[in-house]
């Protein structure tokens, strides 16, 4: 049995499949980022989940594509805390850009992530290429769902938001200072939390200061994680993520005002990333 998981630093999806490629459960843990949790975290959210511990023994391959699985360091913290739990099974570890690829093409392209944070690199068609490192949610991440909770909050606090969208907000958030800096400063996942208030704009009806807000930064997303790329204008450009997702005019806006082809937009990778590996398995069978 293979255990195929997409994981952010929200939510992670689990499948497990059997060795014909039929499909035994789905599953859902709480985000396993190794770049802002400590191992026993990692291990305490995936020891939570009755699915996983019913089979953990059982598994044979665990193929994990998440956020934060950029760099050596943290790929093989989250390899170890795998190998502690899933005692009998072959782990890979890789990096969320992956699983993104995997879920929208199989010919060369760029492939963006807009989610709670925000990636994007290019794909030749065989090998996947970051040619700049993300930096985390704090220094980047243009255009994901931190990116847009902290616009939100700062024009909230500066008086800059419409006071019906201010009134609203209010409503539907708690906007204490203390609790929005202890949930920030000394609370898990302090990015993930910024995320949720980026709903807002999507639990309502959008407006002008809406668009005004998903433009400003879809448009820094654009010139920094796209036209970088000197294939930018050559090849089509693919989204993954929630944020993606419910933004497409705003991407189809900006990217036609710079000549860019927009090829897939998918909201969750997981579906892709079944079939990608259900074609290896028959691949192997063959």
């Amino acid at each position: 049995m293979i255990l195929i998981a997409d994981g952010g630093s929200t939510k992670a999806d689990w499948i497990l499949l059997d060795k014909t490629g039929e499909q035994l459960f789905k599953t859902r843990t709480i985000g396993l980022n190794p770049e802002i949790l400590s191992s026993e975290l990692l291990k305490s959210r995936i020891q939570e989940n009755h699915d996983l511990t019913s089979c953990k023994d059982n598994v044979t391959n665990v193929y994990f594509y998440g956020a934060g699985c950029g760099t050596e360091k943290n790929t093989l913290l989250l390899k170890s805390v795998f190998e502690s739990f899933f005692v009998n099974a072959k782990i890979v570890v890789k990096e969320d850009t992956y699983a993104a690829v995997y879920a929208v093409t199989n010919k060369p392209g760029i492939v963006c992530i807009l989610g709670t944070g925000s990636n994007s690199s290019y794909f030749d068609g065989k090998n996947v290429e970051v040619r700049i490192p993300s930096l985390g949610y704090i220094l980047m991440d243009e255009a994901s769902g931190n990116y847009f909770g902290k616009k939100l909050i700062r024009d909230y606090y500066y008086h800059k938001m419409p006071k019906a969208i201010a009134k609203l907000f209010e409503e539907q958030f708690d906007l204490e200072a203390d609790v929005i800096k202890r949930n920030i400063y000394k609370e898990e996942n302090p990015n993930a939390y910024l995320a949720h208030f980026a709903e807002f704009i999507f639990m309502n009806e959008r407006n002008t200061y809406f668009n005004k807000v998903l433009h400003k930064g879809m448009k820094d997303f654009f010139k920094n994680r796209i036209l970088t790329f000197e294939e930018a204008t050559k090849v089509p450009v693919h989204f993954v993520g929630s944020i993606a997702y419910f933004a497409q005019d705003i991407i189809y806006d900006v990217a036609r005002y710079h000549m860019i082809e927009i090829g897939n937009i998918v909201r969750r990778p997981i579906d892709g990333l079944i079939e990608y590996h259900r074609k290896e398995l028959i691949s192997k069978e063959v």
